[in-house]
């Protein structure tokens, strides 16, 4: 069980991370055709647009849905956890 653990913390992080490179590749001109920032956009967009639909829009230009995202992500990643822990 304790490999299912590292396995699952594993992928969480990755997501997390992948969602912050995608955050500061919005600030930043980039060629969106390069197969590595297709891969960002295509991984996180799951993730994100749920979000994105969920919350209001707002007169500034800034998108809060990376923040709940990784909150939500952080919040099931330790009730999965906790969860094999229980079972075990």
């Amino acid at each position: 069980m304790n490999s299912l653990v590292v396995i699952i913390k594993a992928a969480f992080d990755v997501m997390t991370w992948l969602i912050i490179a995608r955050v500061l590749l919005s600030w930043f001109p980039h060629n969106p055709y390069n197969p590595v920032i297709r891969f960002i956009y295509e991984v996180t967009e799951p993730i994100l647009s749920p979000f994105r639909r969920l919350l209001p829009s707002t007169p500034l230009p800034i998108d809060f849905s990376p923040i709940i995202a990784i909150l939500v992500l952080q919040a099931l990643e330790k009730l999965l956890i906790s969860l094999i822990l229980h079972l075990a």
